[in-house]
């Protein structure tokens, strides 16, 4: 595995986590030419639920990728097309299951977030529309780990710049030209959704579909299989719950000390998600080396991939430095023309330094235990940093206020990362010793 093989797997990777965030602001500049400000803020907060309710569920993509690279690795058609079925399934039941229990999670939802009654009146507006996508958006996230677990890295990216760009199309039709407001933000979402699946099932069936005509039921249930898929996805479900527990007290605590705080956290927090997703481009490419490695028991792939996401990830992470360092106090201009919070933006953008510095590696690191459906040990590495945060938390905060609520961050990032490199050795010895053509998770 070249330098320039391993940046054809990874480039296309980060463009596509990139233009995750831009959707976003895509959907806030076109909603925000409507006069009436609680359109915004009801698109906003209906955003906000959409995004935590799809966060938790992103282990579909993730182990997807990681059993797909697996079995790819195994040369096993039958294990490469069940790692697409079996979670297309909790994709289905998880989508109909928010379309069910719609009005409570509405209500629980806008009780959290609370709000102006016509911001929360849009907002269930909004959310009323958007929900009938879940199956869809579930499903594109396993559609899209599949195709990465499967290395074609551009086939994902289509589909995933495909959404995005007729989502643009459909929000710019409905609400500048037809005048619907919300409700056409939400609908160009909704059909974005359902449109990004088709695409990504005639990309599959295409190539696939008399292979997938072969899967039976029996294959699809079979218990041991199925119940190390479920595990997987279990401690990786965990993880996004510890990530989102850590995002939701860092808000808080940030909103405690006033709105030009909290603005300035959050413009913080969209430069870090980048960055993030910079580092993430290189952690999937990795994931896909590292689960055709452990499936095709090639040792010395696996050692490849280990070294080219260690030397891409400190590259990204020093061209990270460099740019924030030169840039970064054009960045928070940006985000907003409010003098104040631009200024506090850049008194705090030297956090985005250490952050580059100290959480490439556990980045990194996560996508090579994805690969290698290690989501045990992902599990575990999240929990001690998040008591580790908590305890940062307690301690700093009081002292040192916003700066001590920005260490208690970074030493998160840094706990990630080093108590994740506390199981490298476990992974290594145990990685190649495993029977069977799929390795499973241990619990």
């Amino acid at each position: 595995m070249t330098h320039r093989q391993y940046l054809v797997l990874a480039l296309p990777l980060i463009i596509s986590g990139i233009s995750t965030p831009l959707l976003g602001a895509v959907d806030t500049a076109v909603v925000g030419r409507i006069p009436d400000p609680a359109a915004i803020g009801g698109v906003a907060v209906g955003a906000v639920i959409f995004n935590t309710m799809y966060w938790l569920l992103g282990f579909l993509r993730v182990s997807t990728s990681g059993f797909t690279a697996q079995a790819q690795g195994a040369n096993s058609d039958k294990e490469i097309l069940l790692s697409l079925y079996r979670p297309m399934i909790l994709a289905i039941l998880f989508g109909f299951l928010f379309i069910l229990f719609q009005q409570p999670i509405l209500h629980i939802a806008l009780s959290l977030i609370g709000g102006s009654e016509a911001v929360s009146s849009f907002a269930a507006t909004y959310f009323s529309i958007r929900i009938w996508g879940a199956p869809f958006i579930l499903l594109s996230y396993v559609l899209i780990g599949w195709l990465i677990g499967m290395g074609k890295v551009k086939l994902a990216l289509v589909m995933q710049i495909s959404m995005n760009l007729l989502n643009i199309v459909l929000d710019v039709f409905f609400v500048l030209g037809l005048g619907m407001g919300v409700v056409g933000v939400a609908y160009a979402t909704l059909i974005s959704e359902v449109g990004v699946v088709f695409v990504g099932m005639v990309f599959i069936l295409r190539k696939h579909i008399m292979k997938l005509l072969q899967i039976k039921l029996p294959m699809l249930l079979e218990p041991e299989s199925l119940l190390k898929m479920l595990k997987v996805n279990r401690d990786l479900f965990l993880r996004t719950v510890c990530l989102l527990t850590m995002t939701i007290l860092f808000t808080a605590k940030g909103a405690s000390f006033g709105e030009v705080t909290l603005a300035a956290n959050a413009i913080l927090l969209q430069i870090h998600y980048i960055i993030a997703y910079l580092f993430g481009g290189f952690a999937n490419a990795s994931s896909i080396l590292v689960g055709r490695a452990i499936g095709g028991k090639k040792q010395e792939l696996y050692h490849q991939a280990y070294r080219l996401s260690a030397q891409w990830g400190s590259i990204a992470a020093i061209l990270s430095v460099v740019t924030i360092l030169l840039f970064g106090s054009q960045l928070g201009s940006l985000f907003t023309t409010i003098e104040e919070v631009r200024w506090m933006t850049t008194e705090f953008m030297i956090w985005m330094v250490v952050y580059s510095i100290v959480g490439v590696w556990g980045l990194q690191l996560e996508g090579i235990f994805s690969g290698a459906t290690e989501a045990k040990s992902i599990r575990n590495s999240i929990m001690w940093a998040l008591l580790v945060f908590l305890i940062a938390l307690w301690w700093f905060v009081p002292i040192y206020q916003n700066q001590g609520l920005w260490l208690a961050f970074v030493i998160f990032s840094l706990s990630r990362s080093v108590f994740l490199s506390l199981y490298i050795p476990k992974l290594t010895r145990t990685a190649f010793k495993v029977p069977g053509t799929i390795r499973g998770q241990t619990s």
